[in-house]
């Protein structure tokens, strides 16, 4: 997945804590049910995992060569 293929791309790579996840989490109320969200990251979000997973996301984490961390998220099928 590349960041022109998502509905909504935050890179929270230059951002201080916790800007990327208080992003991630408002961009959550705005895409729809077939919509995708890109996380572009510095390294593994793992208590955004922990929100998604409460709030019936699924995601797809990818580690690119640079070490961005590419977290695709989506609304979890009904």
């Amino acid at each position: 997945m590349t960041p022109s293929n998502a509905d909504i791309v935050i890179d929270g790579r230059g951002l201080e804590p916790p800007e990327p996840l208080v992003r991630t989490l408002e961009a959550l109320d705005q895409i729809g049910p077939a919509e995708t969200l890109l996380v572009l990251l510095p390294h593994e979000p793992y208590p955004l995992y922990r929100a998604l997973q409460l709030n019936g996301f699924s995601w797809q984490t990818t580690r690119r060569p640079d070490g961005t961390v590419e977290v695709l998220i989506q609304h979890q099928p009904q």
